[in-house]
């Protein structure tokens, strides 16, 4: 196949971009991360991008598509620092040089993948978000999202990864179900038992209330013991020990069962009885943990009265923040304890010696009543593959609560397909309350913020924020390590705060998330401050990614969505179904499929449309499978398409259609039949193109090739387009259509396969200096094509045809003469428009036979043979979209033929074997009709 440099591509993009057009497309690319290879998954997307963007290019429409890369962020960092020995005492700009280069190298790699398979951009004009200006155009976003109070900074718990010393969002978490915990059985002694309990426990054993907990690390930073205030609890005697213990009603069974004894239940009440009591904390002496009432305690598992430690968890902060609790975090930046959790658990790390040093504090307090394993699904880093904690620290979040009604709303009034995908969204952003946006990182966009200090105030307002977007639209954001702070923070602004001195104020270490670089996209790409771009266009995992953060900053912005358009494509697996992996041998290598592996017998090269077909082919709303058996029936259908190709093109050799062509009202009725048909095969195609249901266009572009133009009209006008004179309009009837069906074809496949398309228009025997198929437009299919009429001679005929060719059941149709008998009537008003004469060998009916000769009567011949081959059938008549309906009968005499075959036209049509036929005799005389 022809490069994407001969197909002129790499300035396809800027050629429609400066024609004048009434219309334009914009579909705004989500960025690919900077952090690897190009891999399939790469391949799906933009090729589905490119389909659509070519597609509307052909269609007239000034296509926008810029391309982009997500260049910041952990995973990126991680990679740069994999690649340096030494890291301990590297400098935040040393991190971001390093990390900068890595970022460069992988965005240099993918972008010549994504020129190779025939993606269509201005390649020297992408977007990065590493780039000053997309950094000064995040911060404006950020500031007005500060300004109108949808980001703020405050304490509170947050998923925390250890291994990577930063906070993260949920959309950076993956779930590892098969993740162990140590879980305990404890008791909290009672202090003050509740006085609505006072005479039932005012016996001389003392109580205890009964905890479960999977993380007993957070033990220390208890603050209460919650119950759920409709739930039943109980008093239990413990049958073993004689203990009193409080639980609930609904879990007395399964945790007498978890501790191998027997609960005798004393007393019920309701969980709000358990008002105002408190207990003793089971490791801290003289500290004292109130019974308070909460929502979120469940029933399905533990023993309904739920530990509480405000620092570890987002529902018990809640709790803390309505009862004014203490929210002391006793574990650090690492996962590990800090001096005020006391000298025996200073700088343990928490999920490992810190775990265990406290199940034996527990053990040896005589609060631990079990411990057991415990199999559950738990947050890991999706980068590190380590476990997560959750842990209470100053961030800055997006109130998403706030905002997410407004998104619910510009969400509704977006179209997105498959439909399925918006109520998964809309499900997410209902679960959102707020996103976490601030990183304890170096390698990203600074939060513009300096603190005072001594009191660790922050300063940030629109003087400062103006400032800084100056210079990082000029320098990047290395200058907010680079620059000292008297050029960052200006006089003015600390006086207008009602600050000193800059000197009293230090820069902010924290960066933004990158989901929130890469939901700003749409302020630096998009080309005025109110439009939306028609399409994004990404896989499902953006649902609560790039789509969910672009929307969420645009609303907040704009109070609108960002796009008009959500198209959600699935993931790419083996051929099996199964998950890609190194193990199990099953990638696949995009690079491999087009150039071939290092064995061509086992990984052939296929080349980029081969490539493209897979995707266009695949339903790509599910999962999308990929491997050799999917790859070598793309490349097996992408040959029977070029065999289609390369008949028409033979056979259109000599013909030039502005001097050449029929008009449709003199052609055969089969070549108007074809027209016809072609007509409706364009509509359909565009509307496919259209839903972006791009398997559904391929659908239809085989079925045409192989139903309507390679079984039927190919075998049908072969004998007119190699026996007939060569200039005769016969001949040039069914050339016109070919050369339409050409266009037409190569037109519909062009958005899918670009290459091959330009390969055909540069083979045309006519166009010599065209300017491509892309420059030239979409399928101009004339609606005077559309004849319905033309349908019921031709399929009434062909069901004749079916009939006769039924009854000889293979052998050489051109060996036997037909008779066709039809009572006088519609049908037979339709065959006699195919052949006026009683009998003929060169009529449109006999030419549809593909018999030697047709004789059309509508009484059955007396003189037929005894012995006659005689099969019957019929044909329903649909006129008038209905209105007229006749079910006619006919019949067919199939006779061997009766003169000899010409040796040139191979039919039965001759005097004798060794002279041609009269037709070809007055051919090859040149007196052809």
């Amino acid at each position: 196949l022809l490069s994407p440099q001969k197909c002129g591509f790499s300035e396809l993009y800027s050629w429609q971009r400066q024609r004048k057009a009434k219309q334009e497309f914009c579909l705004h690319d989500g960025p690919p991360y900077a952090n690897g290879d190009p891999h399939v998954g790469h391949a799906l997307n933009k090729i589905l991008k490119d389909i659509t963007n070519r597609f509307h290019m052909m269609r007239g429409y000034k296509v926008h598509y810029v391309p982009g890369w997500d260049c910041h962020g952990l995973p990126i960092e991680l990679k740069a620092l994999s690649e340096v020995k030494e890291t301990a005492n590297l400098s935040p700009m040393e991190i971001r040089r390093k990390a900068r280069e890595f970022a460069e190298r992988a965005i240099e790699k993918q972008k010549s993948a994504f020129i190779r398979w025939g993606i269509m951009a201005d390649w020297a004009n992408c977007y990065r978000t590493f780039d000053g200006k997309y950094e000064a155009n995040q911060l404006k976003v950020f500031y007005k999202m500060y300004d109108k109070g949808f980001i703020y900074r405050d304490y509170k718990p947050v998923f925390w990864s250890p291994s990577a010393n930063t906070a993260l969002a949920e959309a950076e978490l993956e779930y590892n179900e098969q993740h162990v915990s140590r879980s305990v059985y404890m008791k909290f002694p009672l202090l003050k038992p509740p006085p609505k309990l006072a005479s039932v426990l005012g016996g001389s054993s003392p109580a205890s209330v009964l905890v479960w907990t999977t993380q007993p690390w957070t033990v220390p930073a208890n603050q209460a013991i919650c119950y759920m205030p409709d739930a039943a609890y109980s008093i239990v005697k413990c049958t073993t020990t004689g203990e009193y213990f409080i639980l609930a009603t609904d879990r007395v069974e399964s945790s007498a069962a978890a501790l191998d004894t027997q609960f005798e239940v004393i007393s019920t009440c309701k969980g709000a009885d358990l008002a105002d009591g408190s207990c003793a904390h089971p490791t801290i002496p003289g500290k004292v943990s109130p019974l308070l009432p909460a929502n979120h305690v469940t029933m399905t598992k533990g023993t309904g009265l739920v530990h509480t430690a405000p620092a570890h968890g987002m529902e018990d902060y809640s709790v803390a923040s309505h009862h004014q609790l203490p929210m002391d975090c006793l574990v650090d930046e690492g996962g590990f304890f800090t001096e005020a959790a006391g000298p025996e658990l200073q700088k343990k790390n928490v999920l490992e010696e810190g775990n265990e040093a406290i199940i034996q504090m527990l053990q040896a307090a005589g609060s631990l009543l079990k411990e057991e394993k415990y199999v559950h699904s738990y947050p890991y880093d999706w980068r590190t593959k380590k476990p997560m904690i959750i842990r209470a620290s100053k961030q800055w979040f997006v109130n998403t609560a706030s905002i997410k009604a407004t998104a619910q709303e510009a969400l509704k009034k977006v179209k997105v397909i498959p439909t399925s995908a918006v109520n998964r969204m809309l499900e997410m952003l209902d679960r959102r309350t707020f996103w976490c946006i601030s990183r304890q990182r170096s390698w990203g966009v600074p939060i513009p913020v300096f603190y005072q200090k001594d009191t660790g105030e922050c300063l940030i307002n629109s003087e400062t924020v103006t400032n800084i977007i100056k210079i990082v639209e000029q320098q990047g954001t290395d200058a907010w390590w680079t620059l000292p702070i008297e050029q960052l923070l200006s006089k003015e602004a600390v006086a207008k705060a009602g600050g000193h001195d800059t000197s009293d104020y230090v820069k902010g270490q924290d960066v933004l998330d990158i989901w929130f670089d890469s939901g700003t996209s749409w302020a630096h790409v998009l080309e005025d401050a109110e439009q939306r771009a028609d399409v994004y266009l990404e896989g499902k995992d953006q649902l609560g990614g790039w789509f969910q953060s672009s929307l969420l900053t645009s609303v907040a912005t704009r109070k609108k969505a960002p796009y008009k358009t959500l198209v959600v494509h699935g993931f790419t697996l083996g051929e099996k179904g199964e998950k890609m992996s190194k193990s199990i041998g099953n990638v696949v290598d995009p690079d491999v499929v087009i150039n071939g592996g290092e064995d061509h017998s086992r990984d052939p090269p296929y080349g980029a449309d081969v490539l493209r077909w897979w995707v266009a082919e695949s339903n790509v709303f599910t999962e999308v499978l990929v491997g050799p058996v999917v790859l070598n029936a793309a490349r097996d259908d992408i040959n029977k398409l070029r065999n289609t190709l390369r008949f028409i093109l033979g056979n259109i050799d000599g013909f030039n259609p502005e001097t050449d062509a029929v008009p449709a009202s003199e052609m055969y009725i089969i070549d108007q039949y074809m027209l016809h048909l072609l007509q409706d095969y364009g509509s359909k195609v565009t509307e496919a193109y259209k839903q972006y249901d791009y398997s559904k266009v391929v659908r239809l572009l085989q079925a045409f090739c192989s139903r309507n133009l390679s079984n039927f009209y190919f075998s049908i006008i072969k004998d007119r387009l190699y026996c007939e004179e060569e200039k005769d309009p016969k001949r040039r009837s069914c050339q016109t259509v070919l050369a339409e069906a050409l266009d037409i074809v190569v037109r519909s496949f062009a958005p899918i396969l670009p290459h091959l398309a330009e390969e055909v228009f540069q083979y045309l025997p006519y166009k010599k200096d065209s300017e491509g198929v892309f420059r030239s437009g979409w399928i101009k299919a004339s609606s005077g094509w559309k004849k319905p009429g033309t349908e019921e001679a031709i399929e009434g005929a062909c069901a004749i045809r079916d009939s006769f060719l039924g009854s000889i059941s293979g052998k050489n149709a051109l060996e036997y003469e037909v008779v066709i008998v039809i009572e006088p009537g519609l049908l037979f008003e339709l065959m006699e428009v195919l052949q006026a004469e009683e009998s003929s060998s060169v009529s449109q009916l006999n030419e549809i036979m593909m018999a030697s000769q047709t004789t059309l009567v509508s009484e059955f011949p007396k003189e037929t043979p005894a012995d006659a081959n005689i099969v019957r059938g019929t044909f329903l008549i649909n006129l008038e979209g209905g209105d007229i309906r006749e079910e006619s009968s006919y019949e067919v005499i199939v006779l061997p033929a009766a003169q000899a075959k010409c040796p040139r036209c191979r039919r039965h049509t001759a005097a004798s074997p060794s002279a041609p036929c009269a037709r070809c005799s007055a051919v090859l005389a040149g007196k052809g009709s």
